[in-house]
């Protein structure tokens, strides 16, 4: 209901065609379907295939790594473009902004629970980046009656670092390049648990802020 009589609505007060309904039904049905939401729905997809390709024959074939690392990339890429696409062209759908989410901890979450099984990446690591972003996830649901907290510079920083160590993981390096590995990988825990923080003070001042609010209203 719109509270608008039909008459100042239409013009005629008639009721709709038996076809108005469906029509608009369809429209918004056909909206999920846009390109934004098609790559994040690719990402969503190519997390099985991701770990199928890491583990296959043991985990250490150089080959099947590559191949793993070639979809892990396209993961990172897809999610920087589904984003920008949806904000840039009014693309921002419901489905959209849960899936975009679990898309990106999904393949990274996997990426992160299939290196340490391997033994090529420390528990520890995995636990405290997925141990992080579950957190801010969960405090963010806790204060988002106050408002919004918004991604910030550090975030996105460690989300490119986070990618980008993974992936060197994920590539069966040797030498020079696997140590240099170890240190963007350190570069993205530090930034992990930085920006974490950082997180939790803004959520802090929120809450406090919407609670000294609610006070002064009554």
């Amino acid at each position: 209901m719109t509270g608008v009589p039909a008459s100042a609505a239409g013009g005629t007060g008639r009721r709709p065609a038996p076809g108005a309904k469906l029509g608009a039904a369809a429209v918004n049905q056909a909206s999920l379907w846009n390109i934004a939401n098609i790559l994040t729905m690719m990402r969503l997809v190519l997390v099985p295939g991701f770990v199928l390709l890491l583990l296959a024959d043991g985990g250490y074939d150089p080959v099947w790594r590559a191949l793993a690392w070639a979809a892990f990339a396209v993961a990172m890429i897809t999610d920087i473009f589904d984003g920008h696409l949806a904000r840039t062209y009014n693309l921002v759908t419901d489905f959209g902004k849960i899936a975009d989410p679990i898309a990106d901890k999904a393949i990274m979450g996997s990426a992160l629970v299939c290196l340490s099984w391997l033994e090529d990446l420390p528990w520890w690591v995995t636990g405290v980046i997925l141990g992080r972003e579950l957190g801010i996830t969960l405090m963010r649901f806790w204060v988002i009656r106050y408002g919004v907290i918004p991604a910030s510079r550090g975030g996105k920083l460690k989300t490119l670092a986070q990618g980008t160590a993974v992936g060197m993981y994920v590539l069966a390096l040797t030498g020079p390049l696997a140590t240099l590995r170890f240190w963007v990988m350190a570069v993205a825990v530090v930034l992990t648990v930085v920006t974490g923080l950082d997180y939790i003070r803004q959520a802090v001042v929120l809450r406090r802020r919407g609670l000294g609010a609610e006070r002064a209203a009554r």
